[in-house]
Order: structure tokens, then C-alpha cells, then sequence
């Protein structure tokens, strides 16, 4: 169960009222799941979080195959079970192999990788787990990339794992409809 209850028009900070009614159109679609429930309780940091997600998803030049696996290690990094579980199928759609999405979800070794899937899960793994990024790490990523979607690649990396903590730290309940295996905790 979510640790906050919905959002409404009277629980949002004094002056975000009008950015509340703009996400919600006029209160009647306040996100049931996920980060948007947590975020539009704060509308404004809503309507700037969202903006930098649409650009990501929408606009980037970092190919959808890519940013699609990056949220899935994002996801598997941070076990959050939302994020997993609304990108796995659309990563498989994006064309990463399924060997590599159960791999990754199952944390097992990884089946031989495409120059793009090792750029994207090597950089990912090592930034959010060593907190640093080695010298092979970001060139492989800006010689798959380049600079400007090595840029958005890390971008997506951080905007993920940021959602995964909105998502971790409120529990926000899990789409009903979800399809695929629940991730299992990583120890450590």
C-alpha cells in the first residue's frame, strides 16, 4: 500500500494550484501509480521532472533501444518494481533480446551483448554502483553514442534512478495489470 494518499486540489503546497489543475486537468486524472502519484504532490517539481523525462523519451537522439535498456538497469539497480515492470516488455519491443532483459532482471551473467547493450549496461552498472565511470566504461558509450547521446544516456541513468527512489522510498503500489516477474533483491 502507498505511503501517501492521493493527491488533491487542497493537499498541494499554497501556490501550486493552477500547476496542480494544468497535470490533473482540473483534478480529474491524478496518477493512481507510480512516480507521477508521488510527484504531483508537489506539482512544480512534477511539471519540470516530467519535461526532462518527455525530452528523454521523445526528443533525445539516444535511440529508444538504448534508453529503454538503460531505464531497465536503472530499475534493476535501484529494485524498483514499477520501473521494471512498465519497461521490460517495451525494452523487448525496442529490440534489447529477452536473454538480456531476464539476465539482467535475474541478475545472472550477461549472454554475449550488441556494442550498444554492453556500452549501455557497463556504463549504467558502473556509475550507479561504483558511483564513477572508468575510462573504457565512457568510451565505449561515446564511441557507440557520441558525446551528445553518451550525455542523455547518463541523463536517462540519473532520471530513472530518481524515479526509482520517488517509487522506493513512498511504495507506490505496483500497476495492476502488471505482466511481468517480480525483480528479487539484489544482496548487498
Amino acid at each position: 500500500m502507498a505511503r501517501l494518499p492521493a493527491a488533491t486540489r487542497e493537499t498541494v503546497p499554497a501556490g501550486q494550484e493552477a500547476t496542480f489543475d494544468e497535470i490533473t486537468q482540473n483534478g480529474t486524472a491524478v496518477p493512481p501509480y507510480g512516480p507521477g502519484s508521488v510527484m504531483v504532490h508537489v506539482p512544480e517539481a512534477s511539471k519540470h521532472a516530467t519535461a526532462l523525462n518527455q525530452y528523454l523519451r521523445n526528443d533525445a537522439s539516444l535511440p529508444m533501444k538504448a534508453a529503454e535498456l538503460a531505464m531497465l538497469v536503472a530499475a534493476r539497480e535501484m529494485d524498483c518494481q514499477h520501473i521494471w515492470n512498465a519497461h521490460a516488455a517495451s525494452a523487448r519491443d525496442a529490440g534489447v533480446p529477452a536473454a538480456v532483459v531476464d539476465a539482467i532482471r535475474d541478475n545472472k551473467p550477461l549472454p554475449d551483448l550488441a556494442p550498444d547493450e554492453s556500452a549501455v549496461i557497463h556504463l549504467g552498472r558502473e556509475i550507479l554502483r561504483n558511483h564513477q565511470v572508468s575510462r573504457g566504461g565512457y568510451q565505449s558509450a561515446l564511441e557507440v553514442f557520441g558525446q551528445q547521446g553518451t550525455i542523455e544516456l547518463t541523463l536517462v541513468l540519473g532520471n530513472y534512478t530518481m524515479l526509482g527512489m520517488l517509487i522506493n522510498t513512498f511504495e507506490t503500489d505496483l500497476l495492476p495489470n502488471r505482466t511481468e516477474p517480480l525483480l528479487q533483491r539484489i544482496p548487498g
